[in-house]
């Protein structure tokens, strides 16, 4: 009988297997990942594709609504197809939407498992915690997106000058409306990356709340340029939010690491480890 390996020998294995992985492994961790992904993206495009018309429908309300408004001002604002291809196309594009928005967990969960292939077993569960968490931040991001839109392209058409018609290509709306909506995701998803890179060892909460000023200075700017037309409200409706969540992000950091601290060994000098060499992590 094999003789049984301590818990903490086992972690520390199966973590010096993880960093230790030769480049051919992680190429082919980097395709069954992406493999993975695509399998979901297209499932999810194959849903887009049935409900086509109903997805459409929603994708385009915004624009829509822009256009009641335009010609309550006697104004014309048109989506049309130029080409005769583009009505095959827009029906791909709608269906794309549809899958990546659709296998966001199982996308966003493949994406963090790659990125941390050194986490010791139990720290794997944040790969779970972050499928769980990321989704609806991303939708929620998505969500903002799609309630601004509106606006963003009212003010833009706004400068329109008299007797010029706005007839806007329906594949250059989608491009925008992809845009918007992969900004705003990703914007609500930071907050959990730092939550995440604090859990593991990477950030403190101290070095975070130094940092207070760059960090709201980049969430502006970030805003600023997310934004489709960079205007102090549309501004404020992405920016807002985004520092509220990092807020919350620094300071379940800043508990994390009181926590960390009242487990660490009290008579751990870490000044006495060489450079190449790991320090002992806390094993639960």
């Amino acid at each position: 009988m094999a003789p049984e390996v301590a818990p903490d020998t086992e972690a520390h294995q199966d973590s010096h297997r993880s960093s230790a992985m030769p480049l051919g492994d992680h190429l082919r961790e980097l395709r069954s990942r992406l493999l993975k992904s695509g399998i979901a993206i297209a499932l999810g495009m194959v849903v887009g594709w049935v409900y086509y018309t109903a997805i459409f429908n929603w994708l385009s309300a915004p624009f829509a609504a822009v256009v009641a408004q335009a010609q309550a001002e006697g104004r014309e604002v048109t989506l049309a197809l130029t080409g005769v291809a583009d009505p095959f196309i827009l029906q791909l594009q709608v269906a794309a939407v549809t899958g990546l928005l659709i296998s966001a967990p199982i996308w966003l969960y493949q994406l963090w498992r790659f990125v941390t292939p050194g986490l010791h077993r139990h720290e794997k569960r944040w790969a779970m915690a972050f499928a769980l968490f990321a989704t609806p931040l991303f939708l929620a991001g998505v969500f903002l997106a799609y309630t601004v839109l509106p606006f963003g392209l009212e003010i833009l058409f706004g400068f329109t000058p008299d007797n010029v018609e706005n007839i806007v290509s329906v594949d250059r709306y989608l491009s925008f409306f992809i845009r918007m909506i992969l900004v705003f995701g990703i914007g609500f998803l930071a907050p959990l990356m730092i939550v995440l890179l604090n859990f593991a060892g990477v950030l403190t909460g101290k070095r975070l709340l130094s940092w207070w000023r760059w960090i709201i200075f980049t969430i502006f700017i970030f805003s600023a340029v997310a934004t489709p037309t960079g205007d102090p409200i549309n501004l404020l409706l992405l920016a807002a939010p985004i520092l509220l969540l990092v807020m919350i992000a620094v300071g379940i950091s800043l508990l994390n690491d009181k926590r960390r601290a009242r487990k660490a060994p009290k008579d751990l000098d870490y000044s006495q480890l060489d450079d190449d060499e790991i320090s002992p992590l806390d094993e639960e």
